[in-house]
């Protein structure tokens, strides 16, 4: 269910209490209020008007000294609409349970009794969370059929990158994509192809090191009948089934010497020679390699040429490993997590804490594809709607390494609002301070005091 326009700035409050009722009535003003006391009337409203964010006391009827029914209200809240930002109010120094609320997927918590500029703090950064996840979808959806669909950036390094593909993409140069395997070279490949002038015509790609080096020649340049035993038909390669198109040459750092000097005389002179044949047949396509290998260094071992290098290295992307773009890795998980759940018909809700912590805490060796196959694997295999760092195969983080106090926790939430609010306005700060709802000198203060940076176009 999705959040109607006009109920944007609905607020949700469950609370039995009159006197507290009577104070919140006054304080949230601005808010269009709606009031439950208990779980049932909770449901029924969130039913009815689907609240952008409810503010619940966990000390709900018939349990109002105990936790039980604030804590079944909260996990059937986030069944019905599992966007819904929940704050919840908990007892002076209940911190196990203000913990135990964020991880059932709270937005955040407050304390009785309650410190009325601090809930309306809380409240207003609620809402500017939930329009800017609306607006997201929102440009999610109308960009479904973008060449950049398949890459979530909201790191700054990896905004970076996106905007050098956008840039070089049009124009008919080679493009270099280094970085670790598995941090989606050939991806990023597929996205220069489909914002070039070449969009139409063919991609084709070549995995280099996954050849036999005696097979590699005929696989890129074809080769002619009776060019060696069992080649029983005129047969074409890559290069020239691309032609037009754009050709990838995966792991190009594997390529054997002796062939990398046939692939030189191609770049030189547009023409190549089908093993076996005489005729120089021209062909027309734009090469985007891709290594995980130190080519500067193969190149002083004498295991790539240097000529080689600069005709391929016209452009050339670095693609930075998933342990330098923490930002992206939360936002990664999730969309990987909704994947496979949509996929695989199974009922997952999020990420507990305790998987967050351990996500962020990881070193991501095997990069992004390591971080999509932990996802798939736990949405198959997790028993609960809370999928927790046993279920992803990672180490729990200690209780000593989760933020001990509010301030912390709100300046993650800070941090990760911004990036995100960046990510959209692609780096105008201008645009990002209008989705935050925040002024621009407000918002550079806070980029400031977070020790964020914007690339603006």
């Amino acid at each position: 269910m999705a959040n109607t326009t006009s109920d944007a700035r609905s607020l949700l409050i469950v609370e039995d209490d009159p006197g507290i009722t009577s104070q919140l009535r006054w304080c949230l003003e601005e808010y269009s209020l709606i009031f439950a006391r208990d779980r049932s009337e909770a449901i029924a409203a969130l039913r009815r008007q689907e609240p952008a964010v409810v503010l619940q006391d966990l000390g709900l009827p018939p349990d109002a000294e105990g936790t039980d029914e604030g804590f079944a209200a909260l996990r059937e809240i986030l069944e019905l609409v599992p966007n819904t930002k929940v704050i919840v109010v908990t007892g002076n120094a209940d911190r196990d349970n203000a913990l135990k609320a964020i991880a059932n997927g709270a937005f955040d918590f407050c304390q009785k009794p309650v410190d009325v500029e601090m809930l309306k703090l809380l409240v207003a950064r609620a809402f500017r969370i939930a329009e800017l996840e609306t607006e997201l979808e929102r440009r999610r959806q109308s960009s479904s059929s973008s060449p950049l669909e398949g890459l979530l950036a909201t790191d700054p390094a990896m905004l970076q990158v996106c905007r050098i593909i956008e840039k070089v993409a049009p124009a008919n140069v080679n493009v270099l994509i280094l970085g670790e395997s598995g941090t989606g070279k050939e991806l990023l490949s597929r996205a220069i192809h489909d914002l070039s002038p070449r969009k139409d015509q063919k991609f084709q790609a070549i995995n280099c090191a996954a050849i036999p080096e005696q097979l590699l020649e005929s696989e890129l340049f074809g080769y002619e009948r009776g060019a060696y035993t069992g080649a029983v038909k005129q047969t074409l390669g890559k290069v020239e089934l691309a032609d037009g198109g754009t050709l990838f040459l995966d792991e190009i750092g594997d390529m054997p010497m002796s062939l990398q000097s046939k692939l030189l005389r191609f770049l030189q002179s547009k023409v190549i020679e089908r093993v076996g044949g005489r005729t120089e047949i021209p062909v027309d396509v734009r090469v985007v390699a891709a290594t995980n290998q130190n080519l500067e260094a193969l190149i002083t071992q004498q295991r790539f040429r240097q000529d080689l290098f600069f005709r391929l290295a016209e452009v050339t992307v670095n693609v930075p490993p998933l342990r330098d773009r923490r930002a992206d890795i939360v936002a990664l998980a999730n969309l990987y997590l909704h994947k496979f759940a949509a996929l695989h018909k199974r009922h997952k809700r999020g990420f507990s804490e305790d998987a967050t912590n351990a996500m962020m805490a990881h070193s991501w060796p095997g990069n992004v594809r390591e971080l999509e196959n932990k996802v798939k694997s736990a949405v198959l295999l997790a028993d609960d709607a809370w999928i927790n760092s046993t279920d992803l195969g990672l180490k729990a983080t200690g209780s000593d390494d989760l933020p001990l106090n509010l301030r912390e926790v709100r300046t993650d939430a800070d941090r990760t609002a911004v990036q995100r609010a960046l990510a959209v306005a692609s780096g105008s700060v201008s645009k990002a301070a209008d989705l935050l709802g925040i002024s621009r000198p407000t918002l550079y203060d806070l980029m400031e005091r977070l020790g964020i940076t914007a690339n603006e176009r």
